[in-house]
């Protein structure tokens, strides 16, 4: 997938094409994992390249996108570049801390006063 999400459309509201955005590129998501592993491999990776065009694209973690759109959001930029390269993965798919290791951090936070800022 190699898109450039237009973000300023006559006629068309910013935050729904936003949010059109992240659902194309969660449902381009779910629609590779479910694909067939090929013979030897263990789960889908992502190679995943986000900037305000192609050229200007660098390397990022599928993880981080939604979080580098909001920014764009934030910014007001006109538009941004997606490109998400479905390949399969060898040995053990990267770990994510259990929910209830989040939970217990939220709780901390709660606890503490909010989370630790410098």
């Amino acid at each position: 997938m190699r898109k450039t999400y237009l973000l300023h459309i006559e006629g068309k509201n910013r935050d729904r094409l936003l949010d059109a955005a992240r659902h194309d590129i969660h449902r381009y998501l779910r629609r590779e994992r479910r694909r067939v592993l090929p013979e030897g491999a263990r789960f889908w990776d992502f190679d995943c390249r986000f900037g305000s065009t192609q050229e200007d694209a660098h390397s990022v973690q599928v993880d981080e996108i939604t979080g580098l759109i909001d920014e764009v959001a934030r910014s007001g930029a006109a538009q941004f570049y997606v490109e998400i390269m479905a390949k399969p993965g060898e040995g053990m798919p990267p770990k994510r801390a259990p929910s209830s290791v989040l939970q217990q951090e939220l709780d901390d936070a709660e606890a503490t006063g909010g989370p630790d800022r410098d």
